[in-house]
């Protein structure tokens, strides 16, 4: 993946306004061939969980990411394509899969939804949260108004995934106004849902003993940031990047400076960095999952429970008082 994270800026224009220029779409129902269903094709499983969330009954969901596969440096292939050009729609995150991106920019394809259009996008670095005095160094009111290099991992922010899940149903909506009524109860049914997820953190996760963890993969600045924790990443936002000696010495350092127990590393990457940083500084690992796709090794069978799992790890690491 070629993004790059630099220091969190503040957020974009609101997600309403931004929500209504992310779609194309045609002004007649688009279920009315084949099975009647909305064909949806997501680029991933986070734009594939809220397709079938929302769409339910009414949608037939595909996707190019398959489980297990790390999406960050998926290719297209020309089956794949194909299936782009026959669906309705194609929900996606502009950013994070640059194949993807590629191929629904040149796709004939009538309602494209990207998903970072949706919500405000920042822009993060290793080290994530707690910078109010460097926010301030950026400039005038540190907005920047193009989501180009910035964090694409919105979806593991509980609240702005909500936002994206509203932009979500409205496309539905418009391309598939015979079914505009179910979607739009559905889309307010994962919002609330969302929305006891986001409690769930702020109350579990406001009185621990430390605020600061450390993972292999930069996935959770928005989370870090959304619940006054601080994310140090060992390889940036490239999850195969090999970190700088120098990095990992600083790490050891600021572990021990701020009680870190745990190193956490993913499901579908290697664990081989963060478990020599961990026995190097004596420290425990255990899994946080960026939710980037279900797998057997997953601790849980879809977006809500891996989150709740990941809650769990993060109570723990942290220390509850």
């Amino acid at each position: 993946m070629n993004v790059r994270r630099l220091i969190p800026t503040a957020a974009l224009a609101s997600a309403t306004v931004l929500g209504l220029t992310a779609l194309t779409a045609c002004s007649t129902s688009a279920a009315d061939d084949k099975d009647g269903k909305l064909d949806v094709v997501a680029s991933f499983y986070p734009m594939q969980y809220l397709a079938e969330q929302i769409g339910g009954d009414h949608v037939s969901v595909s996707t190019l990411t398959e489980p297990g596969q790390e999406p960050h440096d998926l290719d297209v292939s020309a089956r794949q394509r194909g299936e782009l050009e026959e669906s309705d729609v194609a929900l996606y995150l502009k950013g994070l899969q640059p194949a993807v991106d590629d191929a629904i920019d040149q796709s004939g394809i009538k309602t494209k939804v990207d998903a970072a259009s949706l919500t405000s996008m920042e822009k993060h670095g290793n080290e994530v949260g707690g910078h109010a005095e460097e926010h301030e160094e950026e400039g005038h009111d540190g907005h920047d108004h193009s989501h180009e290099g910035a964090d694409p991992h919105i979806w593991l922010d509980p609240v702005k995934y909500a936002e994206v899940a509203e932009g979500v149903g409205k496309a539905l909506e418009k391309a598939d106004p015979d079914n505009a009524k179910t979607y739009e109860k559905n889309t307010a049914k994962l919002v609330k849902k969302l929305g006891g997820l986001d409690k769930s953190f702020k109350d579990g996760l406001k009185d621990t003993k430390s605020k600061t963890f450390i993972t292999t993969h930069a996935a959770f600045g928005y989370l870090a940031e959304r619940y006054g924790l601080t994310e140090e990443a060992i390889s940036g936002l490239d999850p195969e990047a090999e970190p700088s000696a120098k990095r990992v010495k600083d790490l050891q350092k600021m572990a021990k400076a701020d009680g870190v127990t745990t190193v956490f590393y993913e499901t579908l990457v290697s664990d081989k960095t963060a478990k020599t940083l961990a026995k190097d500084a004596g420290l425990k690992t255990d899994v946080l999952d960026p939710i980037e796709g279900i797998t057997d090794d997953s601790k849980g069978d879809d977006y809500i429970q891996v989150m709740e799992s990941n809650l769990k790890a993060l109570q723990k690491a942290l220390g509850t008082k």
